[in-house]
């Protein structure tokens, strides 16, 4: 079964992504991924089961084998668009996201092959997630959130979150991107700020922000 739609693909990308953080995915974090009303998500969630790609349980939804193998053809098409952008025609990494979202659903499997094949075949994304090979590989690393880093707790940023242009363009302002070396300094009490060094430079970076980086 192929994913129809631009709509089911969203869905099955969407879930994918959520499950990596919480399975399963209930569909109130899956509505408030989407933007979407409750009902609307609840009533795509029964069409997709009908279909084999999901099952759903009072507990939210898990995607099937099936719709495992759909997601990542969908994620491949995403991050090698988002590489075209960044690589070739020289876009910013806060940019490509939404771009990506409008391409990956227009892309032919001939075109994924010639895209990959110029770009030398990337490993991951320009905000360092992986990209999965055609046969639907994923090479994940074993990974943390700086946010649980203690004083004197150092690591490598493996990736970061990308649906938020903003806080990109904010994390590309103090140089912590991906491979870069981020150490913790300070970690303030009753959940405050971590200072961090980069670079030579200190930064104070909050909770929330700290937990969309990635280390190992």
């Amino acid at each position: 079964m192929e994913a129809d739609t631009p709509r089911t693909e969203e869905y099955l990308e969407s879930i994918y992504k959520l499950q990596q953080e919480h399975r399963p995915v209930s569909t109130s974090s899956l509505a408030e991924h989407l933007k979407l009303s409750a009902p609307s998500v609840s009533e795509m969630v029964k069409k997709l089961e009908g279909k084999g790609l999901l099952s759903h349980t009072e507990k939210g939804v898990c995607l099937t084998e099936e719709g495992k193998s759909l997601a990542k053809k969908v994620i491949r098409r995403h991050r090698l668009s988002e590489r075209l952008l960044t690589d070739i025609l020289g876009f910013k990494w806060d940019e490509v996201h939404e771009e990506a979202c409008r391409l990956e659903h227009a892309i032919s499997p001939e075109m994924e092959d010639r895209i990959a094949e110029s770009l030398g075949n990337p490993m991951t994304c320009p905000h360092g997630h992986p990209i999965p090979d055609k046969d639907g590989v994923l090479v994940k690393e074993r990974v943390r959130p700086l946010s649980e880093l203690k004083a004197s707790g150092k690591g490598i940023i493996v990736n970061v979150f990308e649906e938020d242009p903003g806080m990109l363009k904010y994390l590309a302002s103090l140089g912590l991107i991906p491979g870069v070396c981020v150490r913790v300094e300070e970690v303030a009490p009753f959940g405050g700020p971590l200072i961090v060094c980069v670079s030579g430079s200190r930064y104070a970076l909050g909770r929330e922000v700290a937990s969309k980086i990635k280390i190992k």
